[in-house]
């Protein structure tokens, strides 16, 4: 849509509201707008059902321009809901502006996994499991909802779970849950026959009982305990396991603010 067609508040603001807004602010002058417009408009006919665009000459509307703050063009904001929520700058290259969208762009379906991840944390998996796959029946690759689903499939299918982190790996923002999961379904899936006899043997495969009842405490409690008896047992696998649990958790986690002291204060 270009700028002489554009009504801001309804075409922008309102919009917004229905659908993600792409506003370009350029002008005539600037060869980097001139080069990325082309692009953005590709992308914009390529993506139709996802989001819209809107062109602002900055020459023509310098009100809308200093309101928000444009101080170099091409500067691109998405606006969600009537306001700014992700920008850029510059004539980017086109899968460079794709990658971007992947990760600003909202998921229809936010508000069903935020939904899901309330029911989670309250401790209604069941519930939470229902409307995880409903979304991922609906839109697969949404990256929020395969991080919930491999939650919720961890300690009952840690198969399945460790295949939902392998779809995470390298994604922005997934790290932390990605190898969490990796490394307490690597514990759940452990042959116990083929650990090292060690007098810590026993207190190790205990912990690792704990952690597969969802035990927290007592899975913390006895990997810091294997940590300060022989810390490098099984590949340093207790300190291992503390930071996965942490990490699947939550910093702010009453259990992992419980522990992280502990945990530390046995590392030396």
């Amino acid at each position: 849509m270009t700028t002489d067609k554009v009504d801001f508040q309804c075409d922008v603001l309102e919009q917004s509201h229905d659908m993600p807004v792409l506003v370009d602010f350029w002008a005539a002058w600037c060869a980097p707008c001139r080069m990325l417009a082309p692009v953005l408009e590709s992308l914009a006919e390529k993506y139709a059902a996802s989001w819209k665009l809107v062109k602002i000459n900055t020459e023509e509307f310098p009100d809308i321009a200093s309101r928000y703050e444009v101080k170099s063009i091409p500067n691109v904001k998405l606006f969600v809901n009537g306001e700014v929520i992700d920008e850029f700058s510059g004539a980017l290259p086109e899968y460079q502006i794709e990658q971007w969208l992947k990760n600003a762009i909202p998921s229809p379906y936010a508000k069903e996994v935020a939904l899901a991840e309330d029911f989670f944390r309250q401790g209604k998996n069941g519930m939470a499991i229902s409307l995880a796959e409903g979304v991922l029946q609906k839109e697969p690759e949404n990256r929020k909802a395969i991080a919930l689903f491999l939650k919720l499939r961890l300690f009952s299918n840690p198969e399945d779970s460790l295949r939902l982190s392998r779809r995470l790996e390298g994604e922005a923002g997934y790290a932390d849950i990605t190898e969490a999961a990796q490394m307490i379904c690597r514990l759940l899936m452990l042959p116990k026959q083929d650990l090292p006899e060690h007098p810590v043997r026993d207190l190790y495969v205990d912990a690792i009982s704990k952690l597969a009842e969802e035990d927290f405490d007592a899975a913390l409690a006895g990997f810091i305990e294997v940590i300060r008896e022989h810390r490098y047992y099984d590949d340093d696998s207790s300190r291992k396991a503390c930071i996965a649990i942490f990490k699947y958790l939550g910093e702010e986690h009453e259990i992992t603010l419980r522990y992280r002291k502990l945990f530390e204060r046995s590392l030396y």
